[in-house]
């Protein structure tokens, strides 16, 4: 229901008019100095950006899987970019704005793994400009990440580890508007931490907690309000299922929203396909290791929940 709710709102934004009235709206919303001269001035670009970006999209999803990573890498750029002029009106400041935020690796020839690649922050560009005034995430928990971690981060991945390491990343914690919170006492043994610790540790990220029952299998927690699937990680939101997912082990909390690990993760893959065209070639044709299912699935997911996230995203701005 949720998605074509969004659906909806995205088809009404596709004209001048109505983009204009959404950014003011925006604008008056974050109490920015002059809202119907900013609408004015953007209304063509932020509707440019969000139709190239699901373009993007579109053909991504009707292309050979040889060229998908940099089709929906910079369909994700296009509709980040249509997100942050709502919040931020005379996007870019500068030209350091422009550019990726993020940096790769040098690769190795032999025994390359994509699941233990890394990518690494950069202190100015895209990447930390659009985690900060999109997600109010400010300092990151990390300056390098695996690739591994960033997929272990997506709910719709949960299965697929489960078939590869035999046990899942994430847990089913609460459905779509249901206020209550059910986490199973076996993730404090993976956390390593006492009851009291943990929900200290949790709560942080949490609406207020207004009742709590403990049992002997499950912490259940009553809430103010319901997560929603722009909230930053450890809560992690499964379309498909309308459901949120917890790590169920403490090396795989992170507090970074999901649209940013997918950014990580698609910014790696688009590099890859682009310079490392022999490895890539061989993942796609000669199918040699573990890499190529986890990339198959991250690319299938990928194809429809960025545009949610971040529909979602803009579709919360109208409130």
């Amino acid at each position: 229901m949720i998605e074509k709710d969004i659906e909806l709102f995205l088809g009404y934004l596709t004209s001048a008019h109505t983009s204009q009235k959404f950014l003011d709206h925006c604008y008056k919303k974050n109490e920015v100095p002059n809202p119907s001269k900013h609408s004015f001035e953007n209304s063509y670009r932020f509707l440019y950006y969000l139709q190239h970006g699901l373009q993007f999209f579109e053909s991504g999803n009707q292309g050979n899987v040889t060229v998908k990573p940099i089709m929906y890498f910079y369909g994700m750029v296009h509709l980040l970019k249509a997100c942050i002029l709502t919040q931020r009106p005379k996007y870019p400041e500068n030209t350091a704005m422009l550019a990726h935020g993020v940096s790769t690796r040098k690769r190795k020839k032999q025994d390359y793994s994509f699941l233990q690649d890394e990518v690494k922050v950069q202190f100015k560009g895209l990447f930390p400009y659009f985690c900060n005034h999109l997600f109010h995430v400010e300092q990151f928990p990390f300056d390098k990440t695996n690739m591994e971690q960033l997929l272990a981060t997506i709910p719709e991945l949960n299965d697929l580890f489960y078939f590869h390491r035999g046990q899942k990343v994430l847990e089913k914690i609460s459905s779509f508007q249901d206020t209550t919170v059910t986490i199973p006492i076996t993730v404090l043994d993976h956390y390593h931490m006492t009851e009291s610790a943990f929900l200290t540790k949790i709560s942080n990220y949490l609406p207020k907690i207004i009742n709590k029952n403990t049992s002997a299998t499950k912490i259940e927690l009553t809430l103010s309000h319901t997560l929603s699937p722009s909230s930053q990680g450890p809560f992690y939101f499964h379309v498909a299922d309308e459901a949120f997912y917890l790590p169920i082990k403490r090396h795989h909390f992170s507090i970074t929203h999901e649209v940013m690990n997918h950014y990580l993760l698609l910014y790696n893959l688009s590099m890859i396909c682009r310079y490392e065209t022999e490895w890539w070639g061989d993942l796609l044709y000669t199918l040699p290791t573990e890499d190529y299912p986890f990339i198959k699935q991250f690319l299938s997911v990928t194809a429809t929940k960025i545009p949610f996230l971040l529909g979602y995203f803009l579709y919360q701005q109208k409130e």
